[in-house]
């Protein structure tokens, strides 16, 4: 192979997770695409050790004080580390933040368009930050940027059957004998023996509005009058609920609800502020449009005095249109993001940057893309190394792999199996190349013809949430059923937004999962260990509790974590094997104890497929191999939840529903992070869930898990305000022959 021509980041010995001593030299300013089943390694080469690396180097040229700001990577186990370049990680963590960040803060639209709104708008104010809801000269007064106030459910606050002696009042604090119950005892304002349904409109006011700063005494202590609807409204309405203990949280959520601020109505900026317009719209209503329409309307304002500004925020809209979310609006919250969502609009913002010679990396960003997008994405990563940059990207769709430069294929398998490079090279020789991933790139599954016949229907009737456009549809039971659209459609409003209000029973198996603490693992989730402990008792005639990693077993150095956690002050914390038990988590003494040759701490390190082989316990083998079913053989039971990706947590969560029958099951994208391989065992799974008897729905853009559906129901007939609306529903077969459809043309262009 000739040396490319801008040289190669040199990697030699990377052993990070169940890498084998990997060696490779990826070209620079190149598209290298990294490919492989679930579990191959393709990450921990990728992120754990190339731009861990990168990140490593970057953050160490700053000062000890920036650094504390800044996370905190350790150095990669490998020998060589060579001619990096600086990375920049855009990954599909979801944007997360508060009420306060919408789509237009993190691309940096909204600071834009305060400053056009600042040049041109009339009447006009003098400074952009008099256009911004986080500002207060700025925000609504009365709901203080949020476009929400606290409303108060009554219900929940006053029983008006009781009496304030017989405990009318509802919340923790004020119960009777409490000290704000007290006070309304002691103001003798009130008979405590008459129930408040026949209080006198004064009386009423008094108990629940009553603010004249008003002393009453209670014991020796004087303490200020307060209305119970006042009290709460300045205790516990004032405070942030993302900020709140779980148990405070509870109390919050019974009491208030969010309701839209009467005095902007949503808007979030005070009334000089939404006055102030371009064109007759203010900027409230431009962030609420589509972005897809905004960019044309900005791009018609004619101000060569704002030319540059202009020119800049027409390019950020129309980049979010051309990668596929031309549907969002800017004052959507980034939190209500997807992680395909979320990864695209980071994205956005390098799209544009004028910056040369830096790495992306990039983790499966065709996620949620119906392949419509797919295409347009691909041209944006070839944008970016055709500016000179290095592009490297995990990824599992064959379209997005066909345009590498360059193929890395991990394998052969997953977990231990896996950890070496099966092939490297170009496209055209992974194609010939006998990998799983080259075996897969032209094969796909053909169009089902036998479908199978539904026994009734789950009807939903005129669905209005979001932008559905009124629809109802009957969703066949017992049988697959995949929603199709492109993204933003309409699909979960429909399926995961509407169908469990119809029928609660509905299982939704997204990719949420509870991280727990530092001792959740595949083990404690799944449930297993219980059994697994009793059966170690068993057989060696101790007490279950000495094979707990948080029991007396447990190695006291670590807690039984295996790991020693060393709180570095302003950095983050150092985390290195725990030297008394070597990582084994348990005393020594504990570890003489064995199962069919096995200790505890060897159960641990297992992955899911060895431990199918070992475990011929019934409670245990039946969970592993549901595990196993899904794709999750290369696990081990002592993997953090906190390392799973959100395919992995989706999957988990679909095999503790395994074996079970008569249920109707929601999955939202199940074959995100799988490698074609996989998605045909997946497949498998969803037949054997039908044949027990269930009902499956599956909102996908895989054109394999569609070809194998039942029925199809495709939204839209595009995004946003242009979709909603179902365009097709019928058996696979007939969708292929849909010309109207933009999921059919996909389906019938596979031949």
């Amino acid at each position: 192979m000739t040396q490319p021509e801008y040289g190669s980041i040199t990697i030699r010995g990377a052993r990070e997770n169940n890498l084998k001593n990997v060696s490779l030299d990826i070209p620079k300013r190149q598209i290298t695409v990294f490919t492989g089943v679930s579990g191959s390694g393709k990450s921990s080469l990728v992120f754990g050790t190339i731009a861990a690396e990168s990140q490593r180097l970057i953050n160490e040229t700053y000062p000890a004080f920036v650094q504390q700001f800044m996370p905190h990577y350790g150095q990669p186990d490998a020998d060589v580390l060579e001619n990096i370049s600086a990375a920049i990680i855009v990954d599909q963590q979801r944007l997360g933040g508060n009420s306060r960040s919408t789509v237009a803060t993190v691309t940096d639209a909204a600071q834009m368009l305060r400053v056009l709104f600042s040049r041109l708008a009339e009447p006009r104010l003098a400074s952009p930050s008099l256009y911004s809801y986080n500002d207060p000269r700025g925000m609504c007064p009365d709901c203080e940027g949020i476009g929400q106030v606290a409303a108060m459910d009554m219900s929940a606050v006053l029983d008006e059957t009781k009496s304030l002696k017989a405990g009318a009042l509802l919340p923790k604090d004020f119960a009777v004998d409490s000290w704000y119950w007290e006070i309304y005892a002691n103001s003798g304002l009130f008979d405590l023996d008459k129930p408040i349904s026949q209080y006198s409109a004064e009386e009423r006011e008094n108990l629940l509005h009553l603010d004249d700063g008003r002393k009453i005494k209670v014991g020796k202590i004087g303490l200020t009058y307060e209305g119970v609807v006042a009290k709460l409204k300045k205790g516990l309405g004032a405070k942030d609920p993302e900020s709140l203990q779980p148990h405070v949280r509870l109390e919050y959520d019974r009491i208030f609800t969010r309701a839209l601020c009467p005095a902007c109505h949503g808007a979030r900026l005070n009334a000089a502020a939404l006055a102030s317009k371009i064109d007759g719209h203010n900027i409230a209503e431009l962030s609420a449009m589509q972005v897809s329409d905004l960019a044309v309307l900005v791009r018609k304002i004619d101000a060569q005095s704002v030319g540059p500004m202009l020119n800049a925020l027409v390019l950020r809209l129309e980049n979010l249109v051309t990668i596929g979310l031309g549907y969002l609006s800017l004052d959507r919250e980034s939190s209500t993001l997807s992680g395909g969502e979320s990864q695209r609009v980071k994205m956005v913002r390098h799209l544009g940057s004028s910056l040369t010679d830096i790495t992306y990396v990039f983790d499966e960003p065709s996620v949620g893309l119906h392949p419509h997008d797919v295409g347009r994405l691909a041209g944006l990563m070839q944008q970016l190394r055709d500016k000179g940059n290095t592009v490297l990207i995990v990824e599992h769709k064959p379209d997005m792999i066909a345009i590498a430069d360059h193929v890395v294929d991990m394998g052969p398998f997953a977990g231990s199996k896996g950890g070496e490079i099966v092939y490297e090279g170009d496209y055209a020789g992974l194609l010939t190349s006998g990998t799983l991933t080259g075996q897969h790139m032209r094969k796909h599954q053909p169009i089902k013809q036998d479908v199978r016949k539904s026994d009734g229907a789950l009807n939903i009737v005129h669905a209005k949430l979001n932008n559905l456009k009124d629809v109802s549809v009957a969703i066949p039971k017992g049988v697959l059923t995949a929603v199709t659209g492109v993204a933003g459609s309409g699909k979960s409003s429909l399926i995961q937004g509407c169908l469990p209000l119809a029928y609660p029973d509905t299982i939704i198996i997204d990719q949420n999962l509870a991280r727990g603490s530092r001792r959740s693992n595949t083990a404690t989730y799944t449930g297993i260990l219980d059994t697994v402990r009793k059966a170690f008792a068993k057989a060696n005639g101790v007490e279950a509790s000495l094979f707990s990693a948080n029991s007396k077993g447990a190695c006291p150095d670590c807690n039984g974590l295996g790991v020693i956690y060393t709180d570095l002050a302003h950095l983050d914390p150092m985390v290195t094997t725990c030297e008394t038990c070597e990582g084994k988590r348990f005393l020594p003494e504990v570890l003489e104890h064995q199962l069919r040759g096995k200790s505890i701490s060897d159960v641990y390190e297992m992955s899911v497929d060895d431990a199918v082989a070992f475990f011929t316990e019934p409670a245990v083998a039946k969970i592993l191999k549901g595990l196993d079913d899904v794709g999750l053989g290369y696990l081990t039971l002592g993997q953090p939840l906190s390392t799973l990706s959100g395919g992995e947590r989706q999957r988990l969560k679909l095999a503790a529903e395994l074996g079970k029958k008569g249920n109707i099951y929601v999955l939202d994208e199940p074959t995100t992070g799988l490698h074609m391989n996989d998605v045909d065992t997946l497949i498998g799974l969803f037949d054997r869930l039908v044949d027990a008897g269930s009902t499956v729905i599956v909102i996908e853009h895989n054109l394999d898990v569609i070809s194998r559906s039942d029925w199809v129901i495709d939204l839209g007939p595009g995004a946003g305000q242009d979709g909603g609306r179902i365009g097709f529903e019928g058996v696979p077969a007939d969708l292929a022959q849909s010309k109207t459809s933009l999921t059919g043309q996909h389906l019938a262009a596979r031949g």
